[in-house]
């Protein structure tokens, strides 16, 4: 008789930007079972991967792939298919975590987990939706489709950031999904996006009709359109080919969704005075998120911003300084800005 193939378990770890996502991935990895193989695939809409420096030091048992310049939902979807059957077929992992971009809406990804092309080989388990709780106070996310539909195809919601958020709030956004219909297996709270492994496990059968699904339709139709016109093969962009030269950092411009990004790579050489850094990109308005690492004079650092909350720890990733911005705004400032980003280098180097 046949044997009978083996499933892979297969989480999406959805949440809007600034939720905690990737933290949240870094501390289930502190608790995989000893001897298991996990692959992660990371989603960024900016071009510059970020997220990927969080998992610098992770065992051999744990595979990442980065797929970074868009979301996989919409202006990457064509590709979508082939990289991850490429990426199951090369990591053979005993689960499969997908962080999809904070922007990015989970019912095209549900849909093709579930469809032909994975039924036979994965068992799609519970989707993770991490949320700050002060997020149903800001307009801008309160009358997001994507905002409510992370949640809305979620089995299990976690309120994270519990610490920093007062009990009201947390309490008023925890009503808020609970009278998400159909009901949500489970809504816990967590603070430093400590989620607890068994999370994941929850059934995911039940089928979560999203209220916004054709929200990026014309995006992917767009995608679709370039990939069968022009005959395109998509390679998964995973690393920048080109090396910065000290002084002279690589800038990438990135738009969609009604997002606007830009991504730098800086020379490993340029070392940053990290005061000056934190006072430009502390007070620049607006934005949705910043995330960047940094050589400094005295270590390297992770800075990170959410809305106005600005926040700094040392980096494990020590191979050159690199920093993410996406603003919900059209701008022809970046080269302006990469200007105040040199004038913070304790020592300007090149031309």
């Amino acid at each position: 008789m046949p044997q009978t193939q083996h499933k892979i378990p297969v989480n999406l770890i959805t949440g809007f930007l600034g939720s905690g996502k990737t933290t949240a991935i870094r501390a289930l990895l502190g608790g995989r079972p000893a001897g298991e193989r996990w692959s992660i695939l990371i989603n960024e809409f900016v071009t510059v991967s970020i997220d990927q420096t969080e998992f610098a030091a992770a065992d051999a048992e744990v595979k990442v792939q980065v797929l970074a310049g868009g979301c996989m939902c919409c202006t990457m979807s064509v590709i979508l298919e082939p990289l991850l059957a490429r990426f199951l077929h090369q990591t053979k992992p005993d689960r499969l975590i997908i962080e999809p971009s904070g922007l990015a809406h989970p019912a095209f990804l549900v849909d093709k987990l579930r469809g032909p092309g994975f039924r036979q080989r994965i068992d799609l388990r519970a989707t993770v939706c991490l949320v700050d709780p002060a997020n149903l106070e800001n307009p801008l996310l309160a009358e997001s489709a994507v905002f409510h539909d992370q949640i809305q195809m979620a089995e299990v919601v976690v309120l994270n950031w519990t610490d920093r958020r007062s009990r009201l709030t947390i309490d008023r956004c925890r009503g808020w999904i609970e009278q998400f219909d159909p009901p949500k297996l489970l809504v816990a709270e967590t603070s430093f996006g400590r989620l607890d492994r068994r999370w994941l496990d929850h059934d995911a059968t039940l089928v979560r009709a999203p209220r916004f699904g054709d929200v990026h339709a014309p995006q992917r139709r767009q995608a679709a359109d370039r990939h069968h016109g022009h005959h395109e093969h998509h390679e998964p962009l995973t690393q920048i080919a080109r090396s910065p030269e000290p002084g002279r950092p690589l800038r990438f411009e990135s738009a969609g969704q009604g997002q606007w990004a830009c991504g730098w790579i800086f020379s490993p050489d340029d070392v940053f005075d990290r005061d000056a850094l934190l006072d430009l990109l502390g007070y620049l308005r607006p934005v949705l998120r910043i995330k960047g690492v940094f050589h400094c004079e005295d270590d390297w650092w992770k800075i990170q911003r959410v809305g106005d909350e600005t926040s700094f720890r040392p980096s494990v990733y020590r191979h050159d300084s690199r920093l993410e911005i996406i603003i919900p705004h059209k701008t022809s400032g970046w080269p302006e800005l990469e200007t105040k980003l040199l004038a913070c280098l304790r020592s300007p180097r090149g031309g």
